[in-house]
């Protein structure tokens, strides 16, 4: 996420236009590149469930899987990117967003086998508990991209400015140093344990496995795909208002994303110590899990709430100083401020349900919530009404707190279920369900 800032704090010294474009542009890579990352979100579940039940070489096989998916959807996603790129005018953006949108996506494409290789790497890391590595690789690749960014965007050591497409080769550059790092990590981890990695047979492709991987996968893919492609389709309507509403509303939106990696980061410790807790058979282990993360993740969230009311003005003009940006900025963070708290508790509650293998609730939840109701609602206030972009967020508000309580009330009859009937833990565990 702070790759992404960084990336806008930086083409903002630029024009406002800049903003929009990598803005628009990395939204419409990651609407379609999330889906890639989200099929390899069932590697939460196979690999933290084998590892609670002591099944060492089963996640050593869903590794092999998992780089075989990656693989195999790279292809897929860049194909799709190429359409975008066809499909920009149809978005009857302001000519100068456009100019520079098409070009920064082509190149931002190219960096898709890595992203999703580091996906897989990363997935399987955090379902074995090796977190510490892939914090210390996101921190040292922001140093990468800061520094690419700084080189190509301006032309430094005699190279050429490249401006926005600077931005996303230097995107790319930290992309391939997180895969090339984190693959690393597990080689050095097998070296010091020995648990067996390499008797696993990586040129083989278990098919019947992939297409386990990618039942539960993909609903969780499109899950990430209803949500994130709804702030996608958002940025469009944004840039159809003017210039400056697509720069606040990619400002703003930096800034929630920003709070918003607290809860992601508990979605992914819920999921995987819900996994841990099914694999050993145990309903309490999992139920204060998951609880546990979603109390933690709606504390913070109240307090990101309360700090994007009192410090708006100071927190956009970190990004621009342009007058009519920094006044739309203001008041979209305290739209943000009133969806935190239902922000949080969605994503946490979509954690703790893939660690019991629930990857459908979601994905129903959030094609209904944000497609079918908050999307027409959000643009009829921001146009018909004339609301503007902020109406158009006062939309995603709506969503957002529909798909919350919808997943709550899910969570809850899920662990209610399975206290009454323990059994159906059978169904959970590797050896029943997904063997």
């Amino acid at each position: 996420m702070f790759m992404g800032v960084v990336d806008t704090l930086m083409v903002g010294r630029i024009a406002p236009e800049a903003i929009g474009a990598v803005g628009l542009g990395s939204i419409l890579y990651f609407s379609t590149a999330i889906f890639g990352m989200g099929v390899l979100l069932g590697l939460d579940t196979f690999v933290s469930q084998a590892y609670g039940a002591g099944q060492i070489r089963e996640c050593h096989r869903w590794l092999r899987d998992g780089v075989h998916l990656a693989a195999l959807l790279t292809p897929v996603l860049m194909l799709v990117n190429l359409g975008l790129m066809a499909l920009l005018p149809a978005f009857d953006l302001h000519p100068d967003v456009h100019r520079l949108t098409a070009p920064y996506l082509k190149v931002v494409a190219i960096g898709s086998l890595p992203l999703l290789l580091y996906a897989a790497f990363r997935r399987y890391l955090q379902a074995v508990g090796l977190v510490m590595p892939i914090m210390v690789t996101l921190v040292a690749a922001n140093v990468v991209n800061a520094v690419a960014n700084w080189i190509l965007i301006f032309g430094k050591f005699g190279l050429p400015a490249l401006g926005v497409t600077g931005a996303a080769w230097a995107t790319n550059v930290s992309r391939t140093f997180m895969a090339a790092t984190l693959l690393v990590v597990i080689l050095r981890h097998e070296h010091r344990i020995r648990a067996g990695l390499f008797d696993v047979p990586f040129l083989t492709v278990e098919w019947r496995r992939l297409g386990q991987l990618l039942r539960l996968g993909v609903p969780a893919a499109m899950q990430l795909t209803a949500e994130v492609g709804v702030f996608g389709a958002v940025a469009a309507l944004a840039g159809r208002i003017s210039p400056v509403a697509l720069a606040a509303h990619q400002v703003a939106l930096n800034l929630a994303s920003v709070t918003f990696m607290a809860p992601l980061g508990l979605s992914s410790a819920g999921a995987v110590r819900v996994g841990h807790a099914i694999g050993r058979r145990s309903v309490d282990e999992a139920s204060s899990a998951g609880w546990s993360a979603m109390a933690l993740a709606t504390t913070f969230m109240g307090l990101s709430a309360v700090v994007f009311v009192v410090g708006a003005g100071p927190l956009v003009r970190l990004f621009t100083d342009d007058p009519a940006v920094v006044a739309t900025g203001i008041a979209l963070l305290r739209v943000a401020a009133a969806f935190q708290l239902f922000d949080g508790l969605q994503v946490v509650a979509t954690g703790a349900l893939r660690g019991l293998g629930d990857t459908r609730t979601p994905m129903l939840s959030n094609l209904i919530g944000h497609w079918v109701l908050a999307l027409p609602i959000a643009a009829y206030c921001g146009f018909s009404l004339g609301f503007g972009v902020i109406g158009l967020w006062a939309g995603l508000s709506l969503g957002l707190t529909i798909v919350a309580l919808t997943l709550l009330a899910t969570w809850r009859r899920h662990i209610r279920a399975l206290r009454s009937n323990p059994a159906a833990l059978s169904r959970l565990v590797p050896g029943g369900m997904h063997s």
